[in-house]
C-alpha cells in the first residue's frame, strides 16, 4: 500500500471516530448528567494515558509546564463539559456540524499568536463560515425557528479549542503528541475524578438498566475519541501535512449528520444549507498557505 493511499484511509478513520464521538456522547447522557458524562470522560482518557507518562516527564522541560496547564483546560477540560451542557439541548449531528469551526478561530488567534497574515480569501471564509454558524443559531433540533442559545457553548468550546491548538504550535511543537496528551490528562483527571466520585454516578451505573452500556459509550470515547485518535493524528501530520491532515474537519460534520439520521435525528434543509456554508468557509480558510490549520 502506498503512503498516499495509507494517509487518506487514515483521514477516513480518523474522521469516523470524531464525527462518531457526538452520538457516543449522547448515549452517556442518556444515563448520566452532563456533567458526570464529561468528568467519566476526563478520567476515563487519563487512565489510558498512564503508560504514556513515563517517557513524557523525561522529555518534558519547566518550560513547557504552562503551556501543557493551559492546553488540558481549555483544550480537554472545559469542552469535555460545554460539548455535553449542548448535547442536553441540541441533537448530536448540529453540534458535530459547529465543530468545523475549530480551523477558523485558530487562523483567527494564529493571527495574534503568529503575527501571520491571512489572504483576503481566508479572511473572507471566516466570515463565510461564522455565517454558517449564525444559520445554526435560529434551528432547533426539533427544526423550529427560533434562538438556540446552547449553540453558543459548541462554538466557545471550538474558541477554546482554538486556543489550545495555537498553544501547542508555538510552544509545545517539540514534544510529541502523547506526551503532551497524558501530562494534560495528569492535570485534569485527579480533578474530574475527585468531582466525579462526590456524585451518585456509580449508584446510577448499578441501578439503571443502561448503565454500563452507557459507561461503555463513554469509555469508547475517551479511549479511542481522545487517547488513540490524538496518536493517529500526530502520526497523520507527520507523514503528509498539517494542511492535509486538518480536512479531517471536512469530514467530521458528515459522519455526525449521517449518525444522526440513523438515530432518528430530524435533518433540515437549513441544517444542510449551514453545513455547506461552514464547511466553504473551512474550505477558503485552508486556501493559499493557512499554516494555522489543525
Amino acid at each position: 500500500m502506498n503512503s498516499t493511499y495509507k494517509n487518506y484511509l487514515t483521514l477516513l478513520f480518523l474522521a469516523i471516530i470524531w464525527g462518531s464521538s457526538f452520538i457516543l456522547m449522547k448515549r452517556g447522557l442518556e444515563v448520566f448528567d452532563y456533567k458526570q458524562v464529561g468528568s467519566l470522560r476526563i478520567c476515563i482518557a487519563f487512565l489510558s494515558l498512564l503508560p504514556f507518562l513515563p517517557k513524557a516527564f523525561k522529555s518534558v522541560r519547566k518550560k513547557h509546564y504552562l503551556p501543557i496547564a493551559i492546553m488540558a483546560i481549555f483544550g480537554n477540560g472545559i469542552p469535555a463539559f460545554l460539548f455535553t451542557k449542548a448535547q442536553t439541548e441540541l441533537s448530536s449531528s448540529v453540534v458535530g456540524i459547529l465543530n468545523a469551526l475549530v480551523p477558523l478561530f485558530t487562523l483567527l488567534l494564529g493571527i495574534y499568536f503568529f503575527k501571520s497574515r491571512p489572504s483576503k480569501t481566508n479572511i473572507f471564509g471566516v466570515l463565510i463560515a461564522l455565517l454558517g454558524a449564525v444559520l445554526l443559531t435560529f434551528n432547533t433540533m426539533e427544526g423550529g425557528v427560533e434562538i438556540n442559545n446552547y449553540i453558543y457553548l459548541v462554538i466557545l468550546a471550538t474558541v477554546f479549542y482554538a486556543i489550545s491548538i495555537n498553544i501547542i504550535k508555538k510552544y509545545l511543537y517539540d514534544l510529541n503528541a502523547s506526551s503532551i496528551t497524558s501530562l494534560a490528562f495528569l492535570i485534569i483527571g485527579p480533578v474530574a475524578a475527585v468531582y466525579l466520585f462526590s456524585t451518585d454516578f456509580i449508584n446510577i451505573t448499578d441501578t439503571n438498566e443502561k448503565g454500563y452500556m452507557a459507561l461503555g459509550y463513554i469509555a469508547l470515547l475517551s479511549v479511542v475519541g481522545t487517547s488513540v485518535a490524538v496518536i493517529i493524528f500526530n502520526n497523520l501530520i507527520n507523514n503528509s501535512s498539517a494542511i492535509f491532515a486538518s480536512s479531517v474537519t471536512y469530514l467530521i460534520p458528515i459522519v455526525a449528520i449521517l449518525w444522526g439520521v440513523f438515530d432518528g435525528e430530524q435533518i433540515t434543509e437549513l441544517h444542510l444549507i449551514a453545513v455547506s456554508v461552514i464547511l466553504s468557509g473551512v474550505y477558503l480558510v485552508n486556501k493559499k498557505k493557512s499554516a494555522l490549520s489543525l
